[in-house]
């Protein structure tokens, strides 16, 4: 038996901590237990200090697979060639570019965002100050691995990217709100990236049957994994499509230790 959860708005508090409650749940349990997010490693292990990991991590919305010491396991990138054409095609239709999210070598993950980065790019910045993987590109050009690209805006203007992207290209798209602003993610990604194919790559590796993992979520880009799960459990703050399809609701929000307190409980 596993647990695997969402980080934002399902197992982070709102402000982004881990109560100590949730801590010692975790780290007690007889049940070991991982994420599925859409943060890179290093934004990950920096907000699960404290915490046991033993597990495999599913990241970036599942284009990466990780061990706890940071050791590649699996990558599902968009190749180079396919990145810079539809950086350039989508430029050239709605005069925008995306962040980007992905390495030239493993050991180098860099965050890219263009020479003049629009409002919505600017404010979710302001999160990355100092961090040494930012890089302000002049000549915007994609990465030779990249394990996301993230265009940010209103949900209508995004829809028309999202549309365009997908008659032209074999990618994936994932369009969520913020969870923290008043604004919308189109995050694209190689077909096979996301948490389903994410989580059901874990339950492959670690030779577990779906029927023994339970996972936890909020969002759109959690409802892939729901279906690779044997139980999928949704926060009280979920979005309402999220409640519909999941098995059990908790009675508890995020910020009232919503994972936590269903992991105390379980009895198998």
């Amino acid at each position: 038996m596993i647990f695997v959860t969402d980080l934002d708005k399902t197992f982070l508090r709102s402000d982004l901590s881990i109560s100590e409650y949730s801590k010692s749940v975790w780290n007690e349990s007889p049940y070991p237990a991982t994420i599925a997010t859409a943060r890179s490693y290093t934004g990950s292990v920096n907000l699960l200090k404290g915490l046991n990991l033993s597990l495999p991590l599913v990241l970036l919305d599942g284009a990466m697979i990780v061990s706890p010491c940071g050791e590649i396991i699996k990558i599902n990138a968009i190749d180079k060639k396919t990145a810079d054409e539809i950086i350039g095609e989508v430029y050239c239709e709605f005069r925008d570019y995306p962040l980007i999210v992905g390495f030239n070598e493993k050991e180098n993950e860099k965050f890219l965002y263009p020479k003049n980065p629009n409002p919505y790019q600017l404010h979710l910045l302001q999160h990355y100050l100092n961090d040494n993987r930012v890089l302000n590109i002049e000549d915007f050009k994609a990465l030779r691995n990249n394990l996301k690209m993230v265009y940010l805006g209103e949900e209508e203007f995004l829809k028309k990217i999202e549309c365009f992207i997908l008659k032209n290209f074999e990618v994936e798209t994932k369009l969520t709100k913020d969870a923290y602003a008043e604004y919308y993610f189109l995050t694209v990604l190689h077909k096979q990236a996301d948490k389903a194919h994410g989580l059901k790559f874990l339950e492959e590796y670690l030779e577990i049957d779906k029927n023994d993992v339970r996972v936890f979520g909020d969002n759109l880009n959690d409802l892939g994994m729901f279906e690779w799960a044997g139980v999928s459990i949704a926060v009280k703050n979920a979005l309402d499509i999220v409640k519909e399809k999941a098995d059990i609701i908790l009675p508890y929000t995020n910020d009232e230790d919503a994972v936590a307190k269903y992991i105390a409980n379980f009895k198998k």
